[in-house]
């Protein structure tokens, strides 16, 4: 008899193994293996998952009887949890795998969790630390320049666990005067820092977490507006990014230009050379010149103004009347909620050569709306194509700038690679000036009197207005007409 119960006590006997540490991104399912290490049946017996140290009697899955009890389960996970596989081979409950399968899992999800395996006789368990992270946005950059230096800034948010960010010139890394960290109440982290540099230099920020390619940002600086030597027409693109950062630090206005070059697309070749910024030096300015020259500079763009039409092509996607533009509530969008060529409408007329200036209404003072999705421009195309797939961009005929509806403080250039800006305000209205002959197309806030940014390009050909009302925004766009007599009036 007493065999009998030293044989029963051995074959009852088992250990719960399990992997210690499991990550996964947010949204992404989760599985935390946990196994018999005899790999004897677990059909029997009773699995208890649960979270912290004190959690035992509110389980994330709790199985027995043969079936899974959700009578004390905790709410949070409620319609996410059921038995995964350690791996594609397991045999599952019957081979003694009673890994955890987490769906869609969320910051709220970080943890400890237990694998609790009982039996009539026996109990063991082992706990998984399950990490959740989150890819943030692309770092974005700016420079304001003090005396002899530049102090660059960087900043990206949207991130978890806390990001590492890094800077580095074209030689060595770069120690930074500061490095913060803020937590929103998502619990997403946001990083932010600034370094002083020397002008000229090639400046760049990375922000990444420990397992993953880090996002990286450059910045090229110069002291002047010259091209750079040595470059050929015929087989460089240059796009020149000039920013009007008016930023308010006791009183004084900061002015950034920014030029960016992007090698010319050749077949099999896709690179570009990153982006060169040149800051325009403030010595001997006063604030007074620096605001006087940009409402000059928006007077002069004003003189060449043009009254632009859309041109309708029946797209059942839009709605347009007259001069206004929107978007379809009630049409069904085959490319989802991104915002792609098919919102897209070309104006008329196309401009070849000279000087060209139009506006663009945001605002509805009526309902105060402000318009969040659009994009603004000119294409290349005499037909916009109705392809869903096709990602718009200098590279491929088409210079705009647009609204980032998931960040209401930035713009977004459509250069390649992408630029995006800070802005302090979104703008009411758009000016957007086209100096065919000397290759530049720039954008301006009316209402601030104020340069947003230039995208400068070698044009060929017809080049013709473009815009897209965007998605899920009631706003509207209107292209502002004017009299005659009114078209060379300052705005």
């Amino acid at each position: 008899m007493t065999l009998i119960l030293i044989f029963l006590s051995v074959s009852e006997t088992f250990t719960v193994s399990v992997k210690s540490t499991v990550s996964v991104q947010r949204g992404h399912t989760a599985i935390l293996p946990c196994w018999l290490a005899s790999s004897q049946s677990a059909e029997d017996m009773e699995v208890r998952w649960y979270q912290g140290s004190d959690e035992f009697d509110t389980p994330v899955l709790l199985y027995k009887a043969r079936v899974l009890d959700y009578s004390s389960q905790k709410a949070l996970f409620a319609g996410r949890v059921s038995f995964g596989l350690k791996e594609e081979t397991s045999g599952g409950l019957k081979a003694g795998d009673v890994s955890l399968k987490l769906e869609k899992a969320t910051i709220e999800d970080i943890g400890s969790y237990t694998c609790y395996v009982s039996s009539s006789v026996a109990y063991n368990s082992a706990s998984v630390i399950l990490t959740v992270t989150e890819t943030g946005h692309q770092p974005l950059l700016s420079a304001v320049m003090r005396d002899d230096k530049v102090n660059m800034s960087c900043q990206s948010d949207g991130w978890h666990p806390e990001p590492e960010l890094r800077w580095s010139d074209s030689k060595t890394a770069l120690i930074p005067a500061n490095v913060s960290f803020s937590r929103n109440s998502a619990g997403f982290y946001s990083v932010h820092s600034w370094v002083l540099v020397s002008s000229p230099s090639e400046v760049s920020c990375s922000v990444g977490l420990f397992s993953e390619e880090p996002k990286e940002t450059r910045m090229r600086l110069k002291n002047s507006l010259e091209e750079e030597s040595g470059s050929s027409s015929d087989a460089w693109v240059a796009f020149g990014i000039l920013l009007a950062a008016v930023l308010v630090a006791f009183g004084v206005l900061y002015f950034l230009f920014i030029r960016k070059k992007a090698n010319k697309s050749k077949p099999g070749n896709n690179t570009t050379d990153g982006a060169e910024f040149t800051i325009i030096p403030e010595e001997n300015e006063s604030l007074l010149s620096k605001a006087t020259w940009r409402s000059a500079a928006l007077l002069e763009a004003s003189k060449h103004y043009v009254n632009v039409q859309l041109v309708d092509t029946g797209n059942q996607l839009i709605k347009m009347r007259d001069s206004i533009l929107r978007e379809n509530a009630d049409a069904k969008f085959p490319d989802g909620d991104r915002v792609t060529c098919l919102t897209a409408v070309r104006g008329s007329p196309g401009f070849s050569s000279g000087r060209h200036y139009w506006e663009v209404c945001l605002a509805n003072a009526k309902f105060d709306l402000l318009k969040k999705s659009w994009w603004i421009g000119v294409t290349d195309k005499h037909e916009i194509p109705h392809d869903e797939t096709l990602s718009p961009s200098s590279k491929n005929g088409f210079w705009f700038l647009s609204s980032c509806p998931n960040q209401e403080d930035t713009l977004h250039f459509s250069t390649e690679p992408e630029t995006f800006i800070y802005v302090q305000s979104k703008p009411k209205r758009v000016g957007v000036y086209l100096d065919f002959d000397n290759r530049e197309l720039s954008f301006y806030n009316v209402e601030e009197k104020c340069l947003i940014g230039s995208l400068a390009t070698k044009f060929t050909g017809e080049l013709f207005p473009l815009f897209n009302p965007g998605k899920r925004d009631p706003g509207t766009m209107k292209i502002l007409q004017r009299s005659v007599q009114d078209q060379s009036i300052n705005t």
